[in-house]
C-alpha cells in the first residue's frame, strides 16, 4: 500500500494513507502560496505541530466543517477541544495507533504559544508508521543531535524545513539529512515570504552529492508517493 504526501505550501501538507486523508498543520488562507482554500480539504484527522498561527490558522474552521480529529500535544489538544473540536492529546516520545497508522510525537527545538496566547506546550514533529514504511515529519525546528536516534528507526521519508531564520536553513537541514539517513527527503517550509528564499535546486544538489537520500522538490499542490 502507498502513501501519498502532497505539500500544500509552507508548513502545510496532507498525507493519503490507506485511504485515510490526514492533514499537516493548515495554514491555508492567509498563505501566498497555498496550493488549496480551507473549504477544498476534507480530512479525517488533523496534526498539528505547535501553536503558531501559521500551523492553526484554519484549523478550526476546518475541524468544525469536517469533524476531523485533532491530534496534538496535549496542551493543543484541551485548547482544541474548548472550541468545540475533537482532540486528542499526546506528548514527546508517545505514540498512539490510528486507523491510519502509528503516530509518535518527536522534539523539536521551536516555540508553540497559540494566536490568543494560550500555552500551546511543547513544539513536536511526527514520527508515522503505516504501510510498512515510516515517515518522519520534522515540522518547525532547528538542527538537534537526538535526530540521529530517530533515523535509527529506518526513515523512509523526511520533511525538513528548510527556510531558515525561524527553522534549520540549508546548512542545518544537510547535516539532518546526514544525521537521519532517509530514504527519500522533502523540503518545505520555504519562499513562502522574502525572508524564507532558498535555493532550493541548490540544497537538493548539496544533499544528493553528501548523502544516499533521493531529494523530491516539490511545488505547492505537488505530490510524492512512497
Amino acid at each position: 500500500m502507498a502513501i501519498t504526501f502532497t505539500w500544500l505550501g509552507h508548513g502545510t501538507s496532507q498525507l493519503v494513507i490507506g485511504g485515510h486523508t490526514i492533514l499537516v498543520d493548515p495554514f491555508l488562507t492567509d498563505n501566498p502560496t497555498a496550493a488549496a482554500k480551507p473549504e477544498d480539504v476534507n480530512p479525517e484527522f488533523i496534526l498539528v505541530s505547535h501553536g503558531h498561527f501559521d500551523h492553526v490558522a484554519d484549523l478550526i474552521p476546518i475541524a468544525r466543517r469536517t469533524g476531523a480529529q485533532v491530534i496534538a500535544n496535549n496542551e493543543i489538544a484541551v485548547w482544541a477541544s474548548g472550541q468545540g473540536l475533537k482532540a486528542h492529546g499526546q506528548h514527546i516520545g508517545g505514540g498512539h495507533a490510528w486507523l491510519f497508522g502509528y503516530v509518535k510525537l518527536t522534539q523539536a527545538l521551536h516555540g508553540s504559544a497559540l494566536p490568543d496566547g494560550s500555552n500551546g506546550g511543547n513544539p513536536a514533529g511526527f514520527l508515522i508508521t503505516a504501510e510498512g514504511k515510516r515517515v518522519y515529519l520534522a515540522c518547525d525546528t532547528g538542527l538537534f543531535g537526538d535526530m540521529a536516534l530517530i533515523g535509527e528507526e529506518g526513515i523512509d521519508l523526511a520533511v525538513l524545513p528548510i527556510g531558515d531564520n525561524f527553522t534549520m536553513g540549508p546548512a542545518d537541514a544537510l547535516r539532518a539529512v546526514k544525521l537521519i539517513q532517509p530514504r527519500h527527503v522533502i523540503p518545505v517550509h520555504y519562499n513562502t515570504f522574502d525572508l524564507l528564499k532558498q535555493d532550493v535546486s541548490a540544497w537538493k544538489a548539496q544533499v544528493e552529492a553528501a548523502t544516499t537520500a533521493q531529494v523530491h522538490v516539490l511545488l505547492p499542490g505537488e505530490s510524492f508517493t512512497l
